[in-house]
């Protein structure tokens, strides 16, 4: 039974891209052809258990294409045209096609007319094989509104045709922010993100998504220490090492330094670098922070943005002492996330308690989530107190 089998559910949700690929490839526009893939599922989960085919990609396909066509035609279409094309190409293929069309996918989706929300939440549906109900509960939102926001998408990307190489610095933008919603429901979607990267990279030769996936790795790995028993967000120099997952810091490092060999060098591989030299120090104390500083430099080379130039401020103020960091961050805007949180951490390693209690308090009126709120807010308690 599919329903109760879930390595042929997973199964499924890896034939999804291929299958819409085939369907694009053919002419179809992008919109259709999803939703002709979601009915040829819904006949598959109803058919398969008491019929299961031998070929499953080639039931989906033919399945899929016949409920193209239906749609076509009964918008009044040309369905004899589409069905010449269709015997044409099942002859010339004989229903196949190769991992350029699921490629093709991840740059559509990517695509520079969609917000960032809207590229995730359809990549999430089309290259993942997710149907909307668990993307709306990983993101916390109604299943209509995450309906509307892939109907949105859809629209906005219907009839286009990919006839020249995509962006893969957008698409791989796209796959970290999936990353980076954390995990919420019953999608976990760090682990989706690094699923979809590691597809990515059977279909590329790119160091760059070795060096995304690298990263993803590396910071998955020190998911159990982030948050203690309470739910209270721990910072990475108080986190109980021993909970870091050692396989994955090793499959990490293992997949950058396959990725740096290659000497094309890339903002995410650098990124992993960085990470890796935190994931490297059994305590925090070992940390080798003139590495990092110097990785920082390579990064602001790469993509020199304030946000880079904020988190070298730190590398720079534990490498050469907190009166450096503090003059990296002059000249940059006090909007940015985490300034105040960075000021008041060099303050506190300065001295200056009283300042740094009092840029601890305000960092937590600005904190992006609660957890974060509250962890400053007792950062601004602690250093009040004069504790160390």
């Amino acid at each position: 039974m599919i329903g109760a089998d879930p390595l042929a559910e997973v199964e499924l949700r890896e034939l999804v891209p291929a299958v819409i690929g085939v369907l694009v490839g053919r002419g179809a526009d992008f919109a259709t052809a999803e939703d002709a893939v979601q009915d040829a599922l819904i006949e598959a989960l109803r058919t398969w258990p008491g019929d299961p085919p031998r070929d499953r990609r080639g039931w989906l396909v033919t399945v899929a294409w016949r409920k193209f066509l239906d749609s076509v035609r009964s918008e009044g279409s040309r369905a004899r045209r589409e069905e010449r094309v269709a015997a044409a190409t099942l002859a010339e293929t004989g229903g196949a096609r190769n991992a350029d069309d699921t490629l093709d996918l991840y740059f559509l989706c990517a695509h520079p007319q969609l917000s960032p929300a809207s590229a995730v939440a359809l990549t999430l549906r089309a290259v993942g094989g997710l149907t909307t109900k668990p993307i709306a509960a990983a993101y916390l939102v109604p299943e209509a509104t995450m309906a509307q926001r892939i109907s949105r998408a859809k629209t906005t990307i219907a009839g286009r045709r990919l006839t020249t190489p995509g962006d893969l610095s957008s698409v791989l933008t796209t796959l970290y922010l999936v990353f980076n919603e954390g995990h919420s429901g019953d999608l976990d979607l760090v682990a989706e993100a690094i699923r979809l990267t590691r597809r990515l990279g059977t279909m590329t030769d790119s160091a760059e998504v070795d060096g995304l996936l690298a990263l993803m790795l590396l910071h998955h790995a020190r998911r159990a220490a982030r948050f203690d028993s309470d739910g209270r967000l721990i910072a990475l120099a108080d986190q109980d090492r021993s909970l870091w997952d050692r396989r994955l810091i090793g499959e990490g490092i293992g997949t950058l330094q396959a990725a740096l060999a290659r000497d094309h060098l890339g903002e995410y591989q650098a990124q992993a670098a960085i990470a890796a030299l935190h994931a490297d120090a059994q305590h925090v104390d070992d940390t080798d922070w003139v590495q990092i500083a110097q990785w920082y430099d390579e990064l602001l080379r790469l993509r020199d943005t304030p946000i880079v130039r904020l988190n070298r401020a730190v590398a720079v103020g534990e490498a050469d002492g907190p009166a450096a960091g503090l003059a990296e961050l002059r000249g940059l805007d006090e909007d940015l996330p985490r300034y105040f949180a960075v000021e008041a951490h060099l303050r506190e390693r300065l001295g200056d308690l009283e300042t740094a209690a009092r840029l601890y308090a305000r960092a937590a009126e600005r904190a992006a989530s609660l957890a974060e709120r509250d962890h400053l807010n007792r950062q601004a308690a602690r250093t009040r107190s004069g504790e160390d």
